[in-house]
């Protein structure tokens, strides 16, 4: 195996990853505005839903909670900013959650029973399937406080929230407010194969696809499904273990039954102060995001996906706790590139929350298969690529 030069490294950063990074925080930034624009208008329409500025410590159902606004605001002091409603998956691929309003007092479900009805709220013979890991139900019973819209038709079918008609409700507002809003120029309705909501939005630099997801924000509890962190493990530290539970979870409307399981937050807390033993793990990441988007799994939307790399990232972290595992760039960068190859070669990549859930389950085997040729021609000779 070939190793690259310290000075390859500083070449490809300062002509690649510097620049994508530059344009991905302009788009972001763009796209930020539009979208604030479009869900302030929505917001305005109709309650059930928040404008994306007040995600996290600004959502409103948590303006009543002194302590535990406190208590984030300590955590966050001397972070980074950042727009806390939007994943990059790719420069051209966001994925936007849109906080709803009037759900508070959030508790876990014990008794489990079976749904015989569509989404549509017609009556089935046989029952609908179970959630898989990464999904669960979600009953309005489930919130001490719940606004009166919550318990509508439109959204409720025997006490169940489904997601599926809170996207119809949703996706109907989107077309509406960007007539109203004037952003017919700027924003443009995509069709969706699944009952998502996206739109295309015109940037100075590029059009940038964005997925619009309805989240019920969880601040308050960690979910019982996620059993972590796993025993015996030094990485992260037990203090960054009880930050991380203490902000709990969202449960995003991505499907027609179930809620899926997002922990933004918890990644975002991981993320930051990565190398505060003066390590290079986040230098590594940077680099195999640019790889990959260069080289390994280009397009618009690529089978794997910055999300993924993250992923790959903290299992990573968690096998090589040490500071002396991320002390030589080239050992832990292909370290980290060997790990990815592992993961798309097997068409397996466990969700770093819930051991069972596999993250490239429902991935095109075909595109997956073509990512792992190209990291084993990378393996066996790293170059990097500077056209």
């Amino acid at each position: 195996m070939k190793p690259f030069t310290d000075e390859d490294v500083e070449i490809y950063i300062q002509s690649k990853v510097e620049r994508r990074h530059s344009l991905v925080s302009k788009a972001v930034e763009e796209v930020h505005k539009i979208i604030q624009q479009l869900t302030a208008e929505i917001s305005y329409k109709a309650t059930r839903f928040q404008a994306i500025s007040n995600s996290g410590i600004h959502n409103e159902n948590i303006k009543d909670q002194p302590a535990l606004l406190a208590k984030w605001s300590a955590m966050l002091r001397g972070k980074r900013p950042f727009h806390s409603s939007i994943q990059v998956l790719a420069p051209s691929q966001f994925l936007i959650t849109v906080p709803l309003r009037g759900l508070t007092g959030y508790r876990e479900c014990q008794v489990r029973h079976w749904r015989y009805y569509t989404v549509h709220g017609a009556k089935l013979l046989s029952s609908v399937r179970d959630p898989e890991e990464l999904h669960q139900w979600l009953e309005v019973e489930q919130f001490s406080k719940s606004l009166q819209q919550w318990h509508e038709t439109d959204v409720n079918i025997e006490g169940d929230l489904v997601p599926a008609k809170v996207l119809i409700v949703f996706r109907e507002l989107v077309e509406k407010s960007i007539i109203s809003c004037n952003l017919s120029s700027k924003v443009t309705m995509l069709e969706s194969f699944s009952s998502g909501v996206r739109v295309a939005v015109e940037t100075s630099e590029s059009q940038v696809e964005v997925e619009l997801v309805p989240a019920v924000e969880i601040p308050t509890c960690w979910p019982e499904k996620a059993r972590w962190p796993r025993c015996l493990k030094r990485w992260p530290s037990q203090e960054k273990v009880q930050c991380i539970k203490s902000l709990g979870f969202d449960l995003l409307a991505r499907s027609n039954y179930h809620w899926q399981l997002c922990f933004s937050r918890a990644e975002r807390i991981l993320m930051e102060g990565l190398d505060e033993d003066g390590g290079c793990r986040m230098k590594c990441f940077r680099v195999m995001r640019q790889m990959k988007e260069d080289v390994w799994c280009a397009g618009n939307k690529p089978v794997i996906t910055a999300y993924h790399l993250q992923t790959v990232l903290f299992w990573t972290c968690e096998k090589y706790p040490r500071t002396k595992d991320w002390r030589c760039f080239p050992e832990a960068f292909l370290r980290l590139v060997q790990k990815l190859h592992k993961c798309v070669s097997q068409h397996f990549l466990k969700h770093y929350f819930l051991k069972n859930t596999n993250l490239l389950k429902y991935a095109n085997t075909s595109d997956l298969d073509l990512v792992a040729s190209r990291l084993t021609v990378f393996l066996e000779n790293p170059v990097f690529c500077l056209d």
